[in-house]
């Protein structure tokens, strides 16, 4: 990896909260938090970042094919803009956090979730 690079792992809302039946997939997102700053102690020399974009509910097109009107009308009554996010609003989070303009950005969580988990 080239000095200066920067490392993005995602993670998921799942370790924010406390939701019952999703002890492991929890777990196994929230330690990426841990590795974001052991890592950016690690790299630190050669000035690789290391950051975690956690994405809320996305629409998506599984979504369209599996959920029922219903379903998504539930998800989108957690959110609290009333909608889920588009892949393009977490690709542009994801771009921001690779790229130059968040260079002093480093061993950090971006929450890109439309404030699911702020409430």
């Amino acid at each position: 990896m080239s000095k200066a690079a920067s490392i993005l792992m995602t993670g998921s809302n799942a370790s924010l909260g406390a939701f019952p039946g999703w002890s492991v997939y929890a777990g196994s997102k929230a330690v990426q938090q841990a590795w974001a700053r052991i890592w950016l102690n690690e790299l630190k020399d050669r000035r690789i970042r290391v950051n975690v974009l956690t994405p809320g509910q996305v629409a998506t097109a599984k979504q369209e094919e599996l959920f029922d009107e219903a379903t998504k009308r539930q998800f989108e009554s957690l959110i609290p803009r009333g909608q889920m996010g588009r892949p393009d609003e977490i690709a542009t989070a994801a771009l921001f956090l690779a790229s130059d303009d968040s260079s002093y950005v480093n061993g950090m969580e971006l929450v890109a979730d439309g404030g699911t988990t702020a409430i």
